[in-house]
């Protein structure tokens, strides 16, 4: 009797904890209903979308944008699809101006020669991308109805015209963002206002912050460096050859030019009734030429210079620095806008250059790798000095064998 009754209490237990097990398997219908007007509301929160936020751009424009939301970008006008590779996610790109893609045949080809950093590290990947508009300085207009065909869902733009943003934001559904470039270059505050809004819009804050105060410091250090070069001890330092909407000449060059401002490099050249890159009359470049102690060519100009330089070859003749053999080469940072990362490079060049002593520890390749790998994330010193354009990288000229 007693075996009997432990059997049937083992039976029992038995479905009570199968019953147990089967419950957390029980189809959905089975469960528990959900709670009538009479219960508490479940309290777990379910997931939420980012918010709006109304940002204002480069040049004054109210947008309101959902950060870190979008998936379908498009760059356009001059140095815009170079800014967001510094801190935006390549992949979301979803389409290229022709000037960029440089598997098209029919293109804007002005800049080919010259290093565009931001091409030689994504360059497979912009062949990929259908077109959003021509691109290039003779361009100046937003391509609406191909911009539209690539399905973005924002587009960042260095079209600084608030009317005509307006409009194509209008046009487009989509958010038009507009960053702006400034006379200082990387060193402008347009610059790291460009990249800190970049990073808001994205989510990408951390890496906008990274990369601005990266130029902080190295600006600070090629600063700290020259400091202390007395004016009677600073050479006096010609820059020639800067672009400006197109190739030059020795005779185009900056009272106010950045680099020389960073480094504490005496400028040759003042007096001029404006600032920014513009050209000197040839009788300034005569007058100044006993007071170049170095010349600083932008390897952009070579190809005018060059022939100009067959035509007439007494035309340095004036020039100290040609003279004495101090003519030294820095790449070219213009090309579709500002390379911000070259011009970044070219400060520590024309640093290193006028002060040699003060800087025998930087190595220029070494240093470019290490400012292409902050800015695009790879190391591309090897590839920008291989651009025609470059002659083989940052160097003192031999004009003799250079220009003969």
């Amino acid at each position: 009797m007693r075996r009997s009754i432990a059997m049937l209490l083992a039976l029992v237990l038995a479905l009570s904890l199968g019953a147990c097990g089967a419950k957390t398997e029980a189809p959905a219908e089975t469960q528990a209903p959900a709670p009538t007007q009479t219960e508490a509301p479940n309290t777990t929160e379910a997931p939420t979308e980012n918010p709006e936020v109304t940002v204002t751009d480069m040049i004054g424009r109210e947008v309101t944008v959902v950060p870190g939301s979008y998936e379908r970008v498009v760059c356009i006008g001059a140095g815009a699809l170079r800014m967001y590779s510094y801190v935006g996610d390549m992949n979301l790109l979803c389409g290229v101006e022709d000037i960029d893609n440089l598997s098209l045949e029919e293109r804007p080809k002005m800049f080919d020669a010259v290093a565009r950093p931001y091409v030689l590290a994504y360059g497979e990947m912009l062949k990929e991308l259908p077109s959003c508009g021509v691109g290039g300085p003779q361009a100046q207009t937003a391509e609406a109805e191909k911009i539209l065909s690539c399905n973005p869902d924002i587009v960042i733009s260095e079209y600084e015209d608030v009317e005509k943003e307006n409009a194509l934001q209008e046009q487009l559904g989509v958010p038009v963002i507009t960053m702006k470039a400034g006379s200082g270059g990387v060193f402008d505050e347009a610059f790291a206002g460009s990249m800190t809004l970049l990073g808001q819009v994205f989510g990408r804050e951390d890496r906008a912050a990274e990369l601005v105060a990266f130029v902080e410091a190295e600006k600070a250090e090629i600063s700290a460096r020259t400091a202390g070069i007395a004016p009677e001890d600073q050479p006096g330092v010609y820059i020639c050859g800067l672009g400006n909407w197109g190739t030059t000449n020795h005779l185009m060059t900056a009272q106010n030019y950045i680099s020389f401002e960073i480094a504490n490099v005496r400028n040759v050249v003042s007096g001029l009734s404006a600032p920014g890159i513009q050209p000197i009359e040839e009788e300034k470049f005569v007058a100044l030429g006993e007071d170049m102690d170095i010349l600083i060519m932008d390897a952009a100009a070579v190809k005018n210079i060059a022939p100009l330089y067959k035509e007439d070859p007494a035309m340095f003749d004036t020039c100290k620095a040609w003279r004495e053999g101090e003519v030294y080469l820095e790449m070219a940072y213009n090309a579709y806008y500002t390379n911000y990362e070259i011009a970044l490079l070219n400060t520590w060049f024309v640093a290193k250059t006028v002060y040699p002593e003060l800087f025998e520890d930087i190595d220029l390749t070494e240093k470019t790798n290490e400012v292409t790998k902050m800015f695009l994330g790879q190391e591309l010193a090897e590839a920008i000095f291989a651009c025609s354009s470059s002659f083989g990288g940052y160097q003192k000229v031999d004009t003799a064998s250079f220009f003969g």
